[in-house]
């Protein structure tokens, strides 16, 4: 479904070859019929420039280090402990990262965090179950892992394996409990009738507000490819809106600009299934600071006093979180992996120095001493995973998929979020 890239229009034809960016005629056309002429030359002006960069933190986590706000730009504003940065750091070799004690997000996206603030309403307060549908590779589902009533129950879903075990890695960092992640269909939710309070749809779309940092996403457009998200998104909606229970809260958001993924679609679930419009947002680059996005939240109208989750059990759970005490935890409880990178179980914690932690992370065998069994591995004290002391060596159990591949040392800035 690639489109070649085609001439862009006049408005870009006095920009410097080496700086255009090729966008489709057919998106450009698009656009200058979706949004007034101002408008549509900051969006067109805003796709050339470089993209925005910010992290967000693990309130539980960060809190245990004393943050240093030099390397930190502005806050962003609609979401609590995240900032903008002024430069990528080199990331995948901080130790913390892989600790999870922050996750890279664009800030767009973290405007889920507003929604929550906003609309949650009574259940602002109780626990709640809640499903994040698409939600590889897991930013958003750290978000509402952290922003969720104590005591709530997550369900993070993915259909693709590869991309589902991504998931998986992000979850289990991050550390919340009850967050379960399943690797499952839309349409194998389809019967499980009022089993969530809160329902997040980040749905697959044609990636317009990906332009600025995935030349694919421009390769891939075409008109064709935005009809057939349109009937994908549908066919996915269509399947979900009765696992929400009436008054429950829909969060719809694409990676993309055009109303027939965005607004006509919202419009369509007023209609035919009654809800209930709160609030819709369109994030634009040269117009708001963070990449292409759209998101709504919808009420479902009608009252539901409780959520049916005997039904989850059917759902291919393929690693979740500590379980503690939640009215919600479904009896017999979810199976899946709760013991990969499970530190409690360890009967010693070694503190790592910054070489010894990027050696564990890269997998190999780490000539320390320290008491023999099952240890915990830290770094400035917090867990990065389990190795097994054979006394003089440390046996390095860190899960195999999640290693750090290269052996490239950065020349790059390391982060230093923390003093």
């Amino acid at each position: 479904m690639a489109k070649e890239q085609q001439t862009p229009d006049a408005s870009f034809a006095s920009r410097d070859s080496a700086e255009r960016v090729m966008l489709p005629q057919d998106f450009i056309t698009l656009m200058r019929s979706h949004l007034n002429e101002a408008d549509a030359d900051a969006l067109l002006d805003g796709l050339l420039q470089p993209p925005t960069i910010a992290v967000r933190f693990n309130p539980r986590k960060a809190a245990q280090l004393t943050l240093n706000r030099e390397p930190l730009g502005d806050p962003v504003p609609w979401c609590p402990d995240a900032y903008y940065l002024s430069e990528r750091k080199a990331f995948t070799f901080d130790p913390l990262f892989h600790a999870g004690v922050y996750y890279v997000q664009d800030a767009s996206s973290m405007y889920l965090a507003e929604m929550l603030r906003k609309y949650l309403g009574d259940d602002g307060k109780q626990p709640i179950a809640a499903l994040d549908l698409c939600a590889a590779p897991g930013g958003k589902s750290t978000l509402l892992a952290a922003h969720l009533p104590e005591r709530s129950l997550l369900v993070s879903n993915e259909p693709i394996r590869k991309r589902a075990s991504v998931l998986a890695e992000n979850i289990l960092k991050w550390g919340y409990p009850n967050c379960y992640v399943t690797q499952n269909y839309p349409s194998d939710f389809s019967h499980l009738h009022d089993a969530f309070h809160l329902i997040l749809t980040d749905v697959p779309c044609s990636g317009e507000g990906m332009f600025r940092k995935d030349a694919t996403a421009i390769r891939e457009w075409s008109l064709e490819n935005v009809r057939q998200c349109v009937e994908r998104q549908r066919d996915i909606l269509t399947n979900i809106v009765p696992t929400l229970k009436p008054g429950g809260l829909l969060i719809y958001s694409t990676c993309t600009f055009n109303r027939y993924e965005d607004e006509d679609q919202v419009r369509w679930l007023m209609s035919e299934y009654g809800f209930q419009l709160l609030e819709e947002r369109h994030f634009f680059p040269g117009r708001d600071r963070g990449e292409g996005l759209y998101m709504a939240a919808l009420r479902k109208l009608g009252e539901a006093e409780t959520v049916s989750l005997r039904s989850l059990k059917t759902l291919n759970v393929i690693a979740h979180t500590a379980d503690c005490d939640s009215p919600l935890l479904p009896q017999p409880h979810l199976r899946g992996d709760e013991s990969q990178n499970d530190v409690s179980m360890a009967e010693a914690r070694l503190d790592l120095s910054y070489p010894q932690a990027i050696s564990y992370l890269r997998r190999e065998a780490l000539h320390i001493p320290a008491p023999r069994g099952l240890v915990a591995v830290t770094y400035r004290g917090l867990p990065l995973g389990l190795a097994k002391s054979v006394v003089t060596r440390l046996n390095n159990l860190y899960p195999q998929e999640w290693r750090i591949r290269t052996t490239y040392n950065p020349t790059e800035p390391l982060p230093d979020f923390f003093c």
